[in-house]
């Protein structure tokens, strides 16, 4: 007897071929084709679910390489497969479906805590309890998450009216260089903000000259230049009150934005 093997492979970068013995797997990035591959055993179970995978992942990403042979299932094996995809799985990324006979294991990374459990919970209430389900998801920290948590809504002080860093600036700049360094390999734009003394074109000038002296100084700390982005945006985007010493304080800043 044969027991066919069905795998989901959820938004990863590239496709793959199947591997050995019968096996179907779905892969996809946010914009990539989902290629559908395998055996299963009659027309009717292929058709069904190409068609769950359409309605997942819309008819023009689904591309359709099943094949139907002779293969051997647990009762009402094509009923809880077809339960199991569905809009949850696009909230996975770079994550598996692994269904082996009555054994469901899945693994990937999601947003938060709350949709790891929510995804797992689905799975399991969709299926009879003869099904196991492994709970293989992690929680991912996003790029901007380990930027935001690095810089702790600290100010990266310079100079009164200059571009130039103070020891405290650098300290927090020393912190920033590690975070950039666990996300190496995304551009990361460095925006430079002023609070509204003086002139627009001033500040404008002055954003742009300490982004540019933030650059440098990560740069000399073995950061990629090309992976570094600069503007400045001098008075033009406030997060506080310009009439308080508190407020202003608070618009003189640098910002780090992941950008891809």
């Amino acid at each position: 007897m044969i027991l066919r093997t069905l795998i989901v492979m959820l938004c990863l970068t590239g496709l793959q071929q199947g591997a050995a013995k019968a096996q179907t797997q779905v892969q996809a990035q946010t914009d990539a084709p989902v290629l559908v591959t395998g055996t299963v055993a009659d027309e009717a179970t292929r058709a069904a679910l190409l068609e769950r995978l359409r309605g997942v992942y819309g008819a023009a990403r689904v591309v359709d390489q099943l094949a139907v042979g002779t293969v051997s299932t647990p009762a009402n094996w094509n009923t809880y497969v077809g339960r199991l995809i569905g809009p949850n799985l696009r909230l996975v990324k770079g994550g598996q479906l692994h269904i082996d006979g009555n054994s469901v294991s899945l693994r990937g990374d999601v947003a938060s805590e709350e949709q790891r459990q929510k995804i797992a919970g689905d799975i399991a209430a969709s299926l009879n309890p003869t099904y196991t389900v492994n709970n293989g998801l992690r929680v991912q920290v996003s790029q901007q998450v380990v930027l935001d948590v690095a810089l702790a809504d600290r100010i990266i002080e310079f100079e009164s009216g200059k571009a130039t860093l103070t020891p405290t600036g650098i300290a927090v700049l020393d912190g920033m260089t590690v975070a950039l360094r666990k996300i190496k390999g995304v551009k990361v734009g460095v925006i430079g903000h002023t609070d509204n003394a003086g002139s627009r074109a001033g500040n404008l000038s002055l954003s742009q000259a300490r982004a540019e002296a933030v650059k440098a100084y990560v740069v000399a700390q073995g950061i990629a230049a090309d992976s570094i982005a600069v503007s400045g945006e001098g008075p033009d985007r406030p997060v506080a009150d310009n009439r308080t010493p508190e407020g202003k304080a608070r618009n003189r800043r640098i910002e780090f934005k992941v950008l891809q």
